[in-house]
């Protein structure tokens, strides 16, 4: 759902599941030159808060850390950007994107 969605936004998948020690990107996409490391956060309903509320700092800084690696890896040389992408399933499904959501 989360790819279909970024796919159009005419973002183009590089990678899914990659991980690095304790870290994990959940998508790699690559937007118009931009690398874009995609957290994906999924709820049946905000009950118990928003989706996006669930990356914490912690997470954050391990997402960092793999996308560092990543960035290494490929030699990637150009500009990076972490977002989020939140689902909730109830009452309806509704999918947000959070562009520059943290680093």
């Amino acid at each position: 759902m989360a790819i279909r969605f970024l796919q159009e936004k005419d973002m183009i998948l590089v990678a899914k599941n990659y991980r690095h020690r304790r870290g994990e990107i959940d998508l790699v996409m690559r937007s118009h030159g931009t690398l874009v490391f995609v957290e994906v956060k999924l709820r049946r309903n905000a009950n118990f808060g928003h989706p996006e509320t669930f990356v914490d700092q912690a997470q954050a800084e391990r997402i960092a850390e793999a996308a560092d690696q990543y960035v290494h890896e490929t030699a990637w040389e150009g500009d990076i950007r972490f977002d989020i992408i939140a689902i909730t399933t109830q009452p309806q499904t509704a999918i947000e994107h959070f562009e520059d959501a943290f680093c």
